[in-house]
């Protein structure tokens, strides 16, 4: 298996312009469907082990612009997994209730326990990037010394990136094995997702007029992700840069990073049976063949 988890990982100076959203003339979608199947397949039976182990937890973070797939890849990579393994959780606009804590309290819920797969779609990176966008959206949480968006110090953002940094450090210290995949989309493939959104009557449920609100403010957008990219991707908690404008190449990208890496926790087995059940194993068994 081809590896793409350090071609696509980024670095604290990676710009996005610099990474494609389309690599079809590298890997073929058909192919990428195909080889989807087969790794999640694995990755199911590592969560199984892990499951059982129950040592280690996983948290898998998916950012990107509307359209870029993040609810269809989640769909198909954890298709093969069983259910009481993995745990997906959207965050969309904070409830009154989380708006009385800080703004990472309602992640920190939210985080699997141990032996299980946690899936956040859209994640604590909304507090660095659509507050960001849209200031004004911070005034609801309550935070002393600001009033107006004119209030806002020029160090806030920075300290954002410092304290997410220190969380996820302390993630990782109690090992939770941390991903954080950023579905690099196209302005003009998302203009062909809207469309489709449109012209399909049964899309028409996905679209809101917020998204071309949303999508005449890219470039600030991708400023602001960029500028998330590069303070907050770390040896303990990676960013990966993933072409999105195709969709099965998206997702076998995604597997194939988890699979790549996740390979490399030997020390997740089975545990094995305490030696006095080991034992008594054919006792246990003939007493059931006798039942």
């Amino acid at each position: 298996m081809k590896k793409y988890a350090k071609k696509l990982r980024a670095s604290k100076k990676s710009q996005l312009d610099k990474f494609p959203t389309d690599i079809s003339a590298e890997i073929d979608s058909d192919f990428a469907q195909e080889e989807l199947k087969s790794i999640r397949k694995k990755l199911a039976k590592i969560q199984d082990v892990m499951y059982a182990h129950n040592k280690y937890n996983v948290l898998i973070c998916f950012q990107g612009m509307d359209t870029a797939g993040k609810d269809s890849l989640i769909r198909e990579l954890f298709k093969d997994f069983n259910a009481r393994g993995v745990e997906v959780n959207s965050f969309k606009t904070p409830s009154s209730l989380e708006l009385q804590h800080d703004y990472l309290w309602r992640h920190y819920i939210k985080l699997p326990p141990k032996g299980k797969f946690g899936v956040f779609n859209r994640t604590h990176y909304e507090n660095v990037l659509v507050t960001r966008v849209h200031p004004s959206y911070l005034l609801n949480e309550h935070i002393p010394g600001i009033s107006a968006t004119t209030d806002i110090p020029d160090s806030f953002w920075n300290d954002r990136f410092s304290q997410i940094n220190s969380f996820e450090k302390l993630l990782t210290d109690n090992k939770m094995i941390v991903f954080k995949f950023y579905l690099h989309l196209s302005k003009g493939e998302q203009k062909k997702r809207l469309l489709r959104r449109l012209d399909k009557g049964e899309h028409n449920w996905k679209f809101s007029p917020s998204d071309l609100s949303e999508r005449k403010l890219w470039d600030k957008y991708m400023d602001c992700y960029q500028d998330a990219i590069q303070h907050t991707t770390k040896s303990h908690a990676p960013w990966y840069i993933i072409p999105a404008d195709d969709k099965h190449i998206s997702r076998y990208l995604v597997a194939n990073i988890l699979l790549e890496t996740l390979s490399k926790y030997t020390d997740i087995q089975y545990p094995e049976l305490d030696e006095e059940i080991q034992e008594q194993l054919k006792h246990y068994r003939k007493e059931l063949m006798n039942d």
